[in-house]
């Protein structure tokens, strides 16, 4: 069943230096874009980042720093992707922990606007674990009958969540609404404020700590009660991201 679209959608997948989404790079990013009219564009970059790629993430996706090193920086071709990410949802295989932060985590580092306040985020991880609860190979054997062949490299990896998606649409048609905005709740598994997850919304939709010693507690009783937290965040290993998140609840005064 394909996807029922009032807006474009985007399904990427990234390959980095390494999993944290504060420090490593990315390394490679395939995105398709949908549109309502059933048309698409497909785009593969590799950038060089810069940075030495683990022995772990080479091992895995293939990709050395020989491999990258005549390419561009990130920050060279920030702008136009941009501009082709801005107005879209945005999909990916457990990309809500990943690949959307470390992708606007590069924004933030290019010095380039780029807002997601208005997207939706449609992790079809989200939806597999859910339902099925095995990784994208096995998802790509059991939804679609087909071995994926070159997994970890983003293309293939990116098509794959395409095709999953769209065979879970057919396989649940009774559970799943194929509409980007149910599809985008249905597969979120936390309700994030900032995208890392550092803090997210309780149930009564407070915006609470959701790590460390101060984990469970309200960001407006910790700040007020120890402030001396904020500037530990401000200088810590943390995303820009959720820096900025913390900042603008403080000016806010949560």
């Amino acid at each position: 069943m394909k996807l029922s679209l009032s807006r474009p959608i985007i399904f990427f997948d990234i390959e980095a230096t390494g999993l944290n989404v504060a420090t490593d790079r990315i390394v490679e990013l395939c995105y398709i874009k949908l549109y309502p009219d059933g048309t698409e564009t497909v785009k593969t970059q590799r950038f060089n980042p810069e940075r030495h790629i683990s022995e772990e993430a080479s091992a895995v996706n293939g990709i050395h720093d020989e491999d990258v090193a005549n390419c561009p920086h990130f920050k060279e071709h920030a702008a136009e992707l941009a501009q082709t990410f801005q107005g879209s949802d945005l999909a990916g295989f457990n990309s809500n922990h990943f690949d959307i932060p470390l992708l606007v985590e590069e924004f933030i580092r290019a010095g380039v606007d780029y807002d997601v306040t208005d997207a939706k985020f449609i992790d079809v991880q989200g939806i597999f674990h859910k339902m099925e609860k095995r990784d994208l190979t096995a998802a790509y054997k059991f939804y679609c009958h087909k071995d994926l062949n070159d997994a970890h490299t983003a293309e293939a990896d990116t098509r794959a969540t395409l095709e999953v998606l769209e065979a879970q649409l057919d396989r649940y048609d009774t559970d799943l609404k194929n509409s980007v905005p149910f599809l985008a709740e249905f597969s979120r598994r936390t309700r994030n404020v900032d995208l890392a997850g550092r803090i997210v919304y309780n149930d009564q939709g407070v915006e609470t700590i959701n790590f460390g010693k101060y984990r469970g507690r309200a960001v407006a009783d910790v700040l007020q009660r120890d402030p001396g937290y904020f500037a530990w965040i401000m200088q810590g290993d943390f995303t820009q991201n959720t820096k900025q998140t913390f900042m603008r609840l403080k000016l806010r005064g949560v």
